[in-house]
């Protein structure tokens, strides 16, 4: 290779190389670099020639880099041959060298066109591999050599996914819808439309998601898509919000589960919205083989979305350990490619799980980091999504006004957090804090949309949902049944932790109504599944009513035995309808001694709300009413 005799001679004699036969061997690591450094750039060009020559036909990528290395200015056939070589990278999934060859391949071309081409790729092939930030400066500097139409079609519309995956919203949906008419081909255009109505919807935009949506439809994709089509366009039905698209949507085979596997993420319907439309069951199953598929192929950016995806379907389905698993796995890939929005949504998954568990200082942190980014970036189903968990929080420990103040805004227009789909999954949980709250307008307002939505779409948690809010606010004969309704309808779905709170609501209802026995039956059941998930709050709130309906009841000793003389005023006050802080004035306390006091009298009375205290008996036993009985506030509900 034009080494000299003498390089090699002081080289064995200072000890820094060592020759045996036609190979040579460094003691150190070190040794060779500084070598290469200290050589005049003719020498190692020459040396990086002779090396290129005498590999074998087949070592393209080696070959052109050691070309790349000998060339001193623009060159498009070692270009060229380092783009094939890029190629060949790609089809063994090695990414983010993908995207250094073809930079450097970029480096080396004379035509502005092709070095913008070159960038382009390059920048698909970093984000594919986990590298948003690079992908976008590849982006930034391929639109400066080629313009963006050209890096448009080159990267797949990448800039529109960037946007959506880091930046707002609705801006990704501008860039998305008007990129589908310039990328190659229908399946790529089908993508960019999908994730446009996806950003839409995350931005609370029911107007652009239709756009998007139509746009969408308009498309006929064909070739290898075509058999996976009719589910696929079923379920983009549901971004459909003219309510035109009526009725379930389909739930595919298994078949169909793996040949949906085997499309693109960018295809499916977000998690929330499969949720409200009861599909999340075999999406959940595709999502599953789609993660496989990804992990064989090393596209972390596209795997941390998946996975935080699965998360959320993990816990709906009552495996909370996998959907910690899964969420903290996406939160750390999300992290390391730089995909705020998916850290955001593993975070707010974790932040359920810990709202569950009565985790206060994890739900804290979670949804607080979590807001930090979809306030500035105006993401409303992340927003919205934090709100939700922090409502169920506080509804959870016992605390229904601190509840109401976090849901309330999932249905206020203008308000940061109102998203349609999320104030629809978060009816339930408002309608249940506004009973307890003595809202009767509040709760029969959440009945009516759910008990609408579940007439549209026969989604399973919304049927079971409308049942329980009926039994909620029946306060008659009618409770049994809807009660009995609510939990045949829950389990027909794998759901463990809301049919728990169904039998926890039906046993409190039990034991109020004396039948000591059917609601120990209920509670035992209701804190057996909370104490397996690590629900905390709610086991503890099950407990404390299995002791209530414990107490024999030969004596009849009324349930609010145990109340103060302070907290008996109160209470009464409370029933008549006083408001806190009407209450504070009269006793001459504060407001927040009030919400105390009510804090300690519900439990001792076994009622959950104003609308049940008021049909105690506070001149008597302080016991319900018999039916008919005097005055009852809550009859004509």
């Amino acid at each position: 290779m034009g080494c000299r005799r003498l390089h090699l001679g002081r080289g064995a004699a200072l000890r820094l190389l060592q020759a045996s036969g036609a190979h040579l061997r460094f003691p150190h690591p070190l040794v060779p670099a500084a070598l290469y450094d200290g050589a005049p750039f003719p020498d190692r060009r020459a040396a990086h020639r002779a090396l290129a020559a005498a590999l074998p036909p087949e070592a393209t990528e080696h070959r052109a880099w050691h070309l790349a290395a000998a060339a001193d200015g623009a060159d498009e056939d070692v270009a060229a041959l380092l783009e094939q070589a890029a190629a060949r990278c790609l089809e063994r999934s090695a990414g983010p060298l993908a995207a250094r060859t073809l930079r450097r391949a970029a480096d080396l071309s004379p035509d502005p066109a092709d070095a913008a081409r070159r960038l382009a790729v390059a920048a698909r092939a970093a984000w594919d591999a986990g590298d948003a930030e690079g992908a976008r400066r590849l982006l930034d500097d391929a639109e400066g050599l080629g313009g963006v139409e050209p890096v448009v079609r080159c990267s797949g519309g990448l800039r529109g996914i960037l946007e959506f995956t880091v930046g707002l919203p609705e801006r990704a949906h501008h860039y998305l819808v008007g990129d589908m008419a310039v990328v190659d081909g229908t399946r790529t255009a089908m993508e960019l439309g999908t994730v446009a109505a996806r950003a839409a919807w995350s931005a609370g935009r029911p107007d652009l998601q239709q756009a998007a949506l139509a746009r969408l439809l308009a498309l006929d994709p064909g070739g290898e898509l075509a058999p996976a089509m009719p589910t696929l366009r079923a379920w983009w039905a549901c971004y459909d919000g003219t309510g035109r698209s009526a009725g379930p949507l389909p739930a595919p085979d298994a078949a169909a589960v793996g040949l949906l596997g085997t499309v693109p993420w960018e295809l499916l319907p977000p998690v929330p919205l499969a949720q409200a439309y009861g599909v999340e069951g075999p999406l959940r199953d595709v999502l599953r083989v789609q993660a496989a598929q990804l992990r064989r192929r090393h596209e972390l950016a596209a795997l941390a979305m998946v996975l935080a995806q699965s998360a959320v379907l993990d816990a709906a389905a009552g495996r909370w350990e996998a959907a910690e698993a899964g969420a903290v796995e996406g939160l750390r890939l999300a992290e390391e490619v730089g995909a705020d929005h998916v850290a955001s949504q593993c975070r707010l998954c974790l932040a359920n799980l810990a709202a569950a568990r009565g985790d206060a200082p994890g739900l804290d942190g979670h949804t607080t980091r979590a807001l930090a980014v979809s306030v500035r970036q105006e993401v409303r189903a992340l927003t919205a999504s934090a709100y939700w968990v922090r409502g169920r929080a506080a509804l959870f420990e016992g605390r229904p006004r601190d509840s109401l103040h976090h849901l309330m805004p999932l249905d206020e227009p203008g308000h940061e957090a109102a998203h349609p789909t999320f104030a629809l999954l978060a009816a339930p949980d408002t309608a249940e804090a506004a009973t307890q709250e003595g809202r009767t307008e509040t709760a029969a307002a959440r009945l009516v949309a759910v008990e609408t939505w579940a007439r549209r779409t026969g989604a399973h948690w919304a049927r079971t949902a409308v049942h329980r809010l009926r039994a909620l606010a029946a306060g008659g004969p009618d409770t049994e049944a809807a009660y009995r309704a609510a939990l045949d309808d829950a389990g027909t779905v794998p759901d463990p932790f809301e049919r728990a709170r169904t039998r926890l609501l039906y046993g409190e209802w039990l034991r109020r109504v004396r039948r000591r026995a059917d609601a120990r039956h209920e509670l035992t059941g209701a804190a057996e599944t909370f104490a397996r998930l690590g629900a905390a709050p709610l086991r503890a709130r099950a407990v404390r009513e299995l002791g209530l309906a414990a107490q024999s009841g030969v004596r009849h000793e009324p349930a609010g035995a145990g109340l103060t003389a302070q907290e008996l005023r109160v209470a009464q006050l409370a029933a008549e309808g006083l408001t806190n802080r009407e209450i504070a004035a009269r006793l001459l306390i504060s407001h927040r001694t009030v919400g105390h006091h009510l804090g300690s009298v519900y439990p001792k009375l076994g009622v959950t709300s104003r609308a049940e205290l008021a049909r105690i008996d506070m001149a008597g036993d302080l016991r319900f009413r018999s039916p008919g009985a005097g005055s009852d506030p809550a009859a004509g509900r």
